[in-house]
């Protein structure tokens, strides 16, 4: 049976630790915590889960925090969590299951990361992350900021599900400042960094700049294809706030030269022409976000209601605004298949029942 070594990163997580921890002890075989700086009870919290508990000066670097965290593990993999993330009890029991099952000539083990949900606690956002990695095979974390590590070697896909349950909101401004000192001394951000360091500015208010760095990106064509076709969207997106509604729909547009379209890159286009009041080319797109396959295993963010919910809700806009009562009554009632509890399908069947008096 494989042996796992869970490696953590904490600061100042006193309110979090304790319910991660707990949620994941059972599933795995040591416990390495390395603390970066906490001022609170995190490392009175940690010691009651293990004794490997080690402290990092912190450097404005995650991926040499976690690569200490990963150099301290002696287990045949290792398997991190963040603070506010945790395990739940199928998860934790599934984990168990495969450590008995997993094949030692496994590198890495890619597991669903579940980070927004719906009113019901139904994820909607989640993608693949690098989750379990072999010891020996000598995996290295890159990036000072949404650090990675490289899949490589043989890669199992997992149905194993982390599940991010945030308390509280973390320094909105500490990514930009790293990427910014990373600036300032002169580095040189890799495409991967660029996209990030770009969504940093758009979520700041910063638009303009981001747009540059985007399109800087795009016309480059260097990286992962799944950082530029968020590029695309992100680019859109800055484009719009800054009053470019055109350079908003070239941006989309622009991501069909990379690969055929996601479900959420359909639903961006349908919402352009949905705004602009071109009902027929919305409607076009919306219904091709229902045909298209969901590619979970790309790596890319995934948003599961663009695959049914989202699009039959807004096919439902796009037949009452062109006069299609009886079809948008129909689309609706689609949606609700999807989310029979939704408030939207609700309203909308109290809407037409009024109307139909």
């Amino acid at each position: 049976m494989a042996t796992v070594s869970l490696c953590m990163i904490v600061k100042n997580e006193e309110d979090v630790l304790g319910r991660c921890l707990a949620s994941a002890a059972p599933a795995v075989d040591e416990i390495v915590i390395v603390d970066t700086g906490s001022t609170d009870r995190t490392l009175e919290i940690a010691r009651q889960y293990t004794r490997a508990v080690y402290t990092f000066p912190w450097i404005d670097d995650f991926s040499a925090a976690r690569n200490f965290s990963f150099s301290k593990a002696t287990m045949d993999y290792c398997f991190w969590l963040d603070a506010d993330d945790v395990l739940l009890k199928a998860d934790c029991q599934a984990l168990i299951a495969l450590k008995k099952n997993l094949s030692p000539d496994v590198d890495m083990v890619m597991m669903r990361y579940h980070v927004a949900f719906d009113g019901h606690g139904k994820p909607t956002f989640s993608y693949y992350r690098e989750r379990l990695v072999r010891r020996a095979a000598g995996f290295r974390w890159e990036g000072a900021v949404h650090e990675a590590i490289a899949p490589r070697g043989k890669v199992l896909y997992s149905e194993i599900a982390v599940t991010h349950q945030k308390l509280r909101p973390s320094d909105p401004d500490r990514n930009l400042r790293i990427y910014e000192k990373l600036l300032r001394d002169g580095a040189a951000l890799a495409p991967r960094d660029q996209f990030y360091y770009a969504r940093e500015l758009s979520d700041h208010g910063r638009n303009d700049e981001a747009a540059q760095i985007l399109t800087q990106l795009l016309r480059a064509g260097d990286g992962w294809i799944e950082n530029l076709l968020e590029a695309c969207r992100l680019l859109s997106k800055c484009r719009a706030r800054l009053g470019d509604e055109d350079g908003a729909l070239r941006a989309l547009l622009h991501s069909l030269t990379l690969a055929p379209p996601r479900a959420e890159l359909c639903c961006d286009l349908g919402n352009w022409f949905l705004e602009h009041k071109e009902y027929a080319t919305a409607a076009f797109w919306y219904e091709t976000a229902l045909s298209r396959p969901r590619a979970d295993q790309s790596g890319g963010f995934t948003q599961p209601d663009c695959y049914g919910y989202i699009p039959a809700l807004q096919l439902c806009l796009c037949a009452y605004y062109q006069g299609d009562i009886n079809g948008a009554i129909a689309w609706n009632e689609r949606a609700a298949q999807y989310k029979p509890d939704s408030a939207a399908c609700l309203y909308n069947r109290a809407f037409f029942r009024r109307k139909a008096k």
